[in-house]
């Protein structure tokens, strides 16, 4: 993942066993802002993040941008760190090796071998605590907001400048999606570890976000988002609703459900 790595970018590699990240690599999930929500099973590998699930859920809700090796391999994006000038004689090499006995076993000790410790420390988990408390599964958005709202307050320059930003970042967002992405990423961290629930699987994840993808993709805020942030760029989208306080939780409740006669369900 040299440069940067968005959305479907994630989706390619976020999944892999062996995510290798440099200093160049740029990760985010940025779907709220167009309207849409943060797909391609995101809500898997946030439910395995720091927190139980909180920092995934940070991310997610208001698609901060990780530009930082040591924050990318805390929250779990990556797997190995090798500087950007390493990469083309790490491929060379790998090319090189004999996999023909146990591939897995020789790879992840080529990759370790090859890994460097990041220069600088995460900043993600220096702030765990705070999000936390503002992103943790129990907390609806609005109640998410409030808490953030008070961390601004906090005398901690650091925390405060982080609560700040983070409500910029969910300003950005449709309240929809924003309603959205909280409700599914909730369901989905709950689930992990309950080998019964298929939300604790990949394959049951994709299944569900096929469904509010086919059922949001129509709503008139993805087409807004589109036109707002990509075609006219003018970052003035006119969502519908415009509030939180506004979005209606049993439209959030049925974008969940199974899949009527009328659709067949993603077969993985």
């Amino acid at each position: 993942m040299d440069g940067v790595t968005m959305g479907f970018g994630i989706g390619l590699s976020g999944h892999g066993r062996y995510r290798v990240i440099t200093e160049r690599t740029l990760l985010a999930m940025p779907e709220n802002a167009i309207g849409l929500f943060p797909d391609v099973g995101f809500a898997y590998i946030a439910a395995r993040s720091p927190g139980e699930g909180a920092v995934g859920a940070y991310l997610a809700l208001t698609g901060k941008r990780i530009s930082s090796p040591a924050d990318a391999l805390y929250v779990g994006l990556g797997t190995h760190y090798v500087p950007s000038t390493n990469i083309a004689s790490l491929k060379e090499s790998l090319l090189k090796q004999d996999l023909s006995n146990d591939p897995h076993e020789m790879v992840q000790k080529f990759l370790t071998d090859n890994h460097k410790e990041p220069e600088s420390e995460s900043q993600l988990k220096a702030l765990l605590p705070a999000i936390s408390a503002c992103f943790s599964n129990d907390k609806s958005v609005v109640a998410s907001i409030e808490e953030l709202e008070k961390q601004q307050l906090s005398s901690d320059s650091t925390v405060a400048d982080w609560a700040k930003d983070a409500l910029l970042g969910l300003g950005k967002g449709a309240p929809f999606s924003l309603c959205l992405t909280h409700k599914h990423f909730s369901a989905v961290a709950a689930a992990r570890g309950d080998y019964e629930n298929d939300l604790s699987k990949l394959d049951g994840v994709m299944k569900a976000e096929y469904r509010i993808a086919l059922r949001s993709s129509p709503r008139n805020d993805f087409v807004e988002g589109v036109r707002a942030v990509l075609i006219d760029k003018d970052q003035n989208p006119k969502w519908e609703p415009a509030n939180i306080e506004d979005v209606d939780m049993s439209e959030v409740d049925s974008m969940l459900q199974p899949l009527q006669a009328d659709a067949d369900e993603l077969q993985v």
